[in-house]
């Protein structure tokens, strides 16, 4: 049975993509362990890399070479000073100068040293060779970026099956049905069981532990981005949005920290038609963040990151104001499970599967666990999670000028608009009379992502990216 943790589906990394930044990130760290584990690493004379497929077609406008090149000098993306990164970088570019893993001296040269090759390797759209050479040999390896930050290697056949075994779970779960039924067999609702799976790994307190370390990202990035003013990196000269939405919502409540902010959310009157501008300003926030090579978390990828945080937020400042963290637990908890129910049956990479992909899981995934939060059922929470991914099937991956930018950022705000209306229609929804259960949309989705086009998977070589004239923007 195939276990995937809630701490593989939220993962803390740095923007603007998982698959294109954070995979690459984490599969050069990969590649290190490898040379290390096999001696080769004191022997490495040179350092050559290839990106194939989606990661060279969108690479420079995702960052993956900036990931590349900090992945191999050994920086962690959980923990570096995200105000560094471009001074690393062009200290890199300039010096011609990369210290290995922060511990062997190597010259390289970005320009010539990463090579960007349209060709598409047939494992997967999203490749990446690293290549030593030793003693004048070379020594190659190849890795995928799947994902949500998950990496494989080429040897798993099967690309469903394309991530660590780490565990045994208790409850052991592919499908939605089995999922409930583990609920109706223990009279436990859905975060418990996910719960228990989780204790089978690590204990309570380390959970917690990371469920708050998670959160406090998550909160961090919407404070961040509602309170950073100006102009996206990139080149198409977007502006940031979320400031002056915020700026235009905030009451006079005081605050100084991303705690006290909720607070003086709550206390400040909120209209009913401002309800979808505060969502709105939440994920347009983490997503501004993520575009600027932010520090976010995915999930459960970073294209998709704002939707999870922004309809949390929305259950924490509207819904419930006595909402603690047992509650983000609990939420946080069934995202996860959703979530990877989707990685089992279709896809979490828009590189595999277009942007349904990617907001698509993540709107069905934050509908879920609001239901559960707002009392739903187990059967309603996962009616939710379908009524969320049916209305986002058959949706492509189009970013102009392969920027995580438009139409990505709004797709976040939308995308959370979905999932609260899915829970409300859900909450309203006699599981007896769904026709449409989740395994099947899960199943559709799949069959959507193969029949798809590959110019519209993560390519821009279609829709708004090649029907929008650069210039324009």
């Amino acid at each position: 049975m195939e276990c995937i943790s809630v701490f593989d589906m939220l993962k803390i990394g740095i923007g603007p993509s998982s698959s294109h930044t954070l995979g690459p990130w984490r599969a050069a760290e990969r590649w290190i362990a490898e040379l290390k584990n096999t001696n080769k690493f004191d022997a490495v004379e040179k350092i050559i890399v290839n990106l194939y497929g989606s990661l060279s077609l969108t690479g420079k406008g995702h960052a993956t070479d900036f990931a590349v090149m900090l992945g191999l000098s050994g920086f962690n993306p959980e923990t570096i000073r995200t105000d560094n990164i471009v001074e690393i970088i062009e200290q890199i570019k300039n010096t011609k100068i990369l210290t290995f893993n922060n511990e062997k001296v190597l010259e390289f040269n970005p320009d010539t040293d990463i090579i960007f090759n349209k060709k598409f390797l047939p494992f997967h759209s999203n490749g990446i060779t690293f290549t030593a050479v030793i003693k004048g040999k070379n020594s190659k390896s190849t890795f995928y970026s799947i994902g949500g930050g998950f990496v494989v290697k080429e040897e798993r056949t099967n690309h469903k099956r394309n991530f660590e075994i780490k565990c045994s779970f208790p409850y052991p779960i592919n499908k939605g049905t089995e999922l409930l039924q583990f609920c109706k067999n223990l009279n436990l609702p859905i975060s418990q069981v996910v719960l228990e799976n989780e204790k089978s790994i690590r204990d309570e307190q380390e959970i917690d532990s990371e469920l708050k370390r998670i959160w406090d990202t998550m909160l961090e990035c919407m404070y961040v981005g509602s309170h950073t003013e100006g102009n996206l990196p990139g080149g198409l000269n977007v502006r940031r949005r979320a400031f002056d939405i915020h700026k235009s919502l905030q009451g006079t409540s005081p605050y100084s920290t991303p705690v006290e902010w909720i607070y003086a959310i709550r206390n400040t009157e909120v209209k009913f038609r401002q309800i979808l501008k505060w969502v709105s300003c939440f994920a347009l926030a983490v997503n501004e963040v993520n575009a600027s090579l932010g520090r976010v978390v995915t999930a459960p990828t970073n294209g998709s990151a704002g939707v999870i945080p922004s309809v949390l937020m929305y259950y924490l400042v509207i819904e419930n104001h006595d909402g603690d963290f047992e509650d983000i637990k609990r939420f946080l908890l069934v995202a996860g499970e959703i979530g990877s129910i989707f990685k089992k049956g279709a896809t979490i990479s828009a590189a595999m599967g277009g942007c349904q992909a990617e907001i698509g899981v993540s709107s069905a995934m934050a509908a879920g666990a609001l239901t559960e939060l707002l009392g739903g059922t187990p059967e309603q929470v996962l009616i939710a999670a379908e009524i969320a991914m049916e209305h986002h099937l058959g949706l492509t991956c189009d970013p102009i000028g392969g920027l995580v930018q438009i139409p990505c950022i709004e797709r976040n705000a939308m995308g959370a608009i979905k999932a609260i209306n899915a829970a409300e229609l859900a909450l309203d929804t006699n599981p007896e009379n769904v026709k449409v259960p989740l395994d099947k949309v899960v199943n559709t989705m799949w069959e959507t992502a193969k029949d798809m086009h590959s110019k519209y998977k993560e390519t821009s070589k279609g829709g708004l990216a090649v029907g929008v004239n650069l210039t324009d923007c």
